[in-house]
């Protein structure tokens, strides 16, 4: 937890009735809560959420800036406090588009005030257990529990072979790794020496985490091996 030793929790909400029964409620459970109504008011918060917020309630129809690109906003700049959307959505597809743009949850309204907050507590444990389970180098990391990978706030999605073969360079960053150093790693068996299965997962990999605009991170060493060169 960032303030002292009780959960602090933003609702941003505009509709005063919900915002009102929600921070309530969630004072009752012993939770401190901070209401925003707007989304310009929300995107000016974020010393405030760096600081001191541990979880986010946050409506996706909100004025000035929708509560979508509030989320982007927030997760391109490393926030990585755990938001939980509430919204009257409930299309497969704006649950896909928010949970691809980096919410912990998705809750649909109207809802049983008594599972928002179980849903309230295991995004907050989840939050715990990566605080301590997440490598990071750079602009990237990769939460070890879940298995996804994040650079610069965008969410990338890993197959397992992929997932060990980040997870190994993440522990080992600026270290030039050979072939045969990757194959016993994550492979756990040699290949026929003439294999280029290690250059074919690189390079899918490579295509993954080098997104364009971004420096690149996964270096070719000639004669060598490969390296991962987050920015310092």
């Amino acid at each position: 937890m960032k303030a002292g030793s009780r959960v602090h929790i933003a609702v941003v909400e505009d509709d005063e009735r919900i915002a009102s029964f929600l921070s309530k409620g969630l004072k009752a459970e012993g939770y401190v809560t901070t209401v925003i109504g707007d989304g310009s008011h929300a995107r000016d918060f974020l010393p405030l959420i760096e600081e001191e917020l541990d979880l986010i309630l946050l409506d996706l129809s909100l004025p000035s800036v929708n509560g979508l690109e509030l989320l982007r906003f927030w997760r391109d700049k490393g926030v990585a406090t755990p938001v939980i959307i509430l919204t009257a959505r409930d299309e497969v597809s704006d649950k896909v588009k928010g949970l691809d743009a980096g919410a912990t949850d998705y809750v649909t309204k109207p809802f049983h005030f008594a599972e928002l907050l179980a849903r309230i507590r295991a995004a907050l444990r989840t939050s715990e257990q990566s605080a301590s389970t997440t490598l990071v180098a750079g602009d990237l990391s990769l939460d070890l529990i879940t298995k996804v990978a994040w650079r610069a706030g965008r969410r990338i999605d890993l197959s397992p072979r992929e997932w060990a073969l980040l997870e190994l360079f993440l522990r080992n960053p600026y270290q030039v790794l050979s072939r045969t150093q990757i194959l016993s790693h994550v492979w756990e068996y040699s290949f026929d020496p003439g294999s280029n299965v290690v250059d074919v997962y690189v390079g899918y990999l490579r295509k993954k985490i080098n997104f364009p605009g971004l420096t690149p991170l996964l270096q070719t060493i000639r004669g060598a091996g490969y390296r991962l060169s987050p920015p310092t």
